[in-house]
């Protein structure tokens, strides 16, 4: 549907004052919010105020609300916790305090609050803003302000936006902090791992999450943990046994260590507590094994915050100044939310409610109700981790699913498996060997044999297929890189040797985990179904490149593990620049023709510039740019950062940029360049990575499954699938995963320089601008609708967000 865009330029922050504090625990991200708010607020003209200490700070007023420029928030993008400080506030909680609050915020004509924090510190300041206007008639009458300040600031406007590592509020898929916590504890599990696997021995990790699981699955999801114990989903009467049942099976299967995690507020179905001191008892009594405990405690809620943190809190920052230049006296509060790849509005009060419910089926124990509150994304973890940690009995796999009739010679009937093959092509990227993992098991599951076919379609030409079992893919999530192997060879000119091992082998299902070169291998495949009808069987592809250039899907696995690689490297480079004395760093990224990794690294990193292949830009840009540096080097700023992607211009090379920088700034600045290359396929996937490969693999899987019993015909014994709609790619579209069949997306693809024709990050493209100082237009379409908390359905729980 096409719109008319909206640009943001129309609204003026002219005469209005905003005020932001954070408030109760902190979290990573959050001052790259309160920076996004600043910068966004004095570019459109508004005043802007920092609240120190929280609502401690509103009460006492004096020095603790201060205004503040565009420096004031130089240099904090990177730094954990909040700059700004956050304190808890008995004296808020009563009238007096709020009374006090009021006067200190009129006396400035502060009538905007931002506030970063969680349920408790948003209920407070919508609770503020319902009693605003008899707060300023009870000054008045005391005679502390007039009837003029009265009407002049009638009403005052509320914007939420939710930090907290626990992930514990309804309504937003992920709050800020919640993805650099992950970092911190999947940092401390990949340590312990090499520790445990040398001595043999059981970890149970404590992480936190008093009321909400989410940090504990996720991470027993990226992990591949043992056992795992959240409070909304008590295990089973007689746990104990079966949790001991599975360990030492696991031991049996050669497997040198296990990882149990618990979430503080971990429960039995009795809603008595579960420790980490009782599993590790228990293990230590029932099976004899050497069994540690560690409790990660603070160590989550410190550190850097990480890319997504970052974007996800510039993003929301913006947003929520928006909100509160759009906001009306009938506006309520409202909480700016993140639903899949989208930025959302949301009436905060619903928000809480809803958070509160899931917190009351605990204590009811309605269990299965707490988990469909806590939204598609937490119950769609659930399942996958379900899936993927317990292997059943084989007398306990389908048989109506996956397992069908061939003839045999002799007579009737006998049973045999499908064959799915998995493979890896194109170049490296961090999460594929989980996504490996995930399909191999659900595959099993499933009922199906599972092959491993050795780098890519070069490979399967050679034979390199083998089967492979639910332990052999043991401790692949952690894996960098391919561990199948991969090459960028398209299948193209194997074709006929690739239909005779899916011949020989009987493959009845391909998975092809990869970037654009899986994408145009699938269209090969497809194209040649009339040649060889080996290939006409389902076929699924999924992305995983660091460059996120596939059509069809707004992530690739390995870009977020990338784009930390980048963010981290900035980091070291500007912190290098710190002792001299204004410095511009040029920076090379990867991505072939695609701009994501520059463009976003660069909004992540705090640059002043990135250059990417879909925005061209000519000498007069590149003049503009230095200028700028170099008007902001006369300030207190004395660093500067910029991104080039390495095919953003033929011409205009690294190289050249550099010397250009160097030429034009001489006398004002100097330059320093860096290229980063293949540092950025290399590392751990990152907590993203894990989570996203693992669980659209596990959804692939399934639907490989539901195509392979939809397209076996009975009488021929045998598979046949040779519709579009056979051979698709799973991409996430803003906040829904989509198969897409990859016919379709030829006429979105640019094959010339291998990315889509349209990319949803090119509309954050001004945010980077606009956050370095740079006049721009921005379209904000999307924004400015409120919504409504949804109340989802177990299908969509199936079909819905990531």
């Amino acid at each position: 549907m096409d719109h008319q865009p909206k640009f943001f330029e129309n609204l003026s922050g002219t005469g209005k004052a905003i005020g932001v504090l954070t408030s109760g625990g902190d979290a990573q991200g959050m001052n790259a919010a309160v920076r996004a708010v600043v910068r966004m607020g004095i570019y459109v003209k508004a005043k802007v105020y920092f609240v120190y200490e929280g609502y401690q700070g509103m009460v006492d007023g004096g020095d603790n609300i201060v205004e503040v420029s565009w420096e004031s928030v130089s240099s904090i993008l990177q730094v954990g916790g909040t700059v700004i400080g956050s304190a808890r506030c008995k004296s808020f909680r009563t009238r007096e305090g709020r009374l006090q609050a009021a006067y200190n915020l009129v006396q400035r004509g502060i009538t905007n609050l931002c506030v970063i924090g969680g349920d408790g510190s948003l209920t407070g300041a919508n609770l503020f803003r319902e009693e605003w206007s008899g707060l300023l008639e009870e000054l008045a009458q005391k005679g502390k302000i007039d009837e003029e300040a009265v009407k002049k600031y009638a009403y005052l406007n509320i914007v939420g936006m939710v930090g907290s590592i626990d992930n514990d509020f309804c309504g937003t898929d992920m709050t800020i902090g919640t993805d650099s916590a992950l970092h911190r504890i999947i940092e401390v599990v990949d340590a312990i791992m090499t520790t445990a696997q040398s001595h043999q021995r059981t970890f149970v990790l404590e992480v936190m999450g008093r009321h909400c699981g989410y940090l504990a699955l996720v991470s027993a999801l990226a992990c591949g943990a043992d056992w795992v114990f959240i409070p909304e989903y008590p295990p089973e009467e007689g746990w104990e046994d079966s949790m001991c049942v599975k360990l030492s099976e696991n031991r049996a299967r050669k497997k040198r260590l296990n990882i149990i995690i618990v979430a503080e507020g971990a429960i039995d179905c009795h809603n008595k507590p579960i420790t980490s001191e009782k599993v590790k008892d228990l293990v230590v009594q029932q099976l004899g094994f050497d069994t540690r405990v560690t409790i990660l405690g603070h160590v989550q809620r410190g550190g850097t915050p990480s890319a997504f943190d970052r974007i996800l809190a510039s993003r929301m920052g913006v947003e929520a100044v928006l909100a509160l230049l759009e906001a009306t006296p009938a506006t309520p509060a409202c909480v700016v939310s993140l639903s899949g790849n989208q930025a959302v509005r949301l009436p905060l009060m619903e928000c809480v409610q809803m958070t509160q419910e899931v917190q009351k089926a605990m204590d009811e124990g309605r269990f299965v109700e707490a988990v469909r509150l806590r939204g598609r994304s937490f119950e769609n973890n659930l399942n996958t981790y379900k899936l993927l940690s317990h292997k059943k009995p084989d007398a306990e796999l389908p048989k109506d699913l996956s397992l069908t009739f061939q003839r045999s010679k002799n007579s009737g009937f006998f049973l045999t498996n499908f064959n799915v093959a998995v493979l890896n092509v194109g170049a490296p990227a961090a999460g594929m060997n989980a996504a490996v993992r995930a399909a191999v098991r659900v595959g099993i599951t499933e009922g199906h044999k599972m092959f491993a076919v050795i780098d890519g379609f070069e490979g399967f030409a050679r034979g390199k297929i083998k089967e492979i079992s639910w332990g052999d893919v043991g401790g692949w999530t952690g894996q960098g890189g391919s561990i199948l192997g991969t090459k960028r060879t398209l299948p193209a000119k194997y074709l006929e040797k690739i239909a005779d091992q899916m011949r020989t082998n009987n493959i009845n299902a391909l998975m092809v985990i990869g970037g654009f070169e899986a994408y145009e291998s699938c269209l090969q495949l497809q194209e040649a179904r009339s040649r060889f009808e080996e290939f006409c069987v389902p076929i699924c592809v999924l992305p995983a490149t660091i460059s996120n250039n596939v059509p069809g899907t707004d992530f690739s696995i390995g870009a977020d593990t990338a784009l930390n690689a980048i963010v981290e490297t900035c980091d070291r480079i500007k912190q290098s620049a710190s002792g001299t004395k204004r410095r511009v760093f040029i920076i090379e990224t990867m991505g072939g023709y695609c701009g994501y990794l520059a463009n976003m690294g660069a909004l992540a990193a705090g640059a002043d510039a990135a250059y990417i292949f879909e925005e061209q830009f000519d000498i007069r840009e590149l003049q503009a740019n230095v200028e700028h540096l170099t008007e902001k080097m006369k300030t207190s700023i004395q660093r500067g950062l910029v991104l080039r992607n390495e095919n953003c211009n033929e011409n205009y090379t690294t190289d050249f940029i550099y010397q250009l920088y160097s030429e034009e700034g001489k006398g004002v600045f100097d330059c320093r360049k860096n290229v980063l290359g293949h540092m950025q396929q290399g590392g751990a996937p990152s907590p993203f990575d894990r989570n996203f490969g693992t669980k659209i693999s596990a959804k692939a899987m399934q639907w490989i499954s539901k195509k392979l019993k939809e397209t076996y015909r009975k009488e021929e014994g045998k598979v046949f699938a040779n519709t579009d709609d056979s051979v698709c790619l799973l991409g996430m579209r803003r906040r829904n995963l989509v198969f897409q069949p990859v016919a379709e997306l030829k006429t979105e693809t640019d094959f010339v320089h291998r990315i889509p024709k349209e990319q949803w990050w090119l509309k954050l493209r001004p945010l980077m601008k606009i956050l370095a100082k740079y006049k721009t237009s921005y379209d904000v379409s999307d924004s400015g609708q409120l919504e409504h908390v949804a109340m989802h359905s177990p299908k969509e729980a199936e079909t819905g967000a990531i």
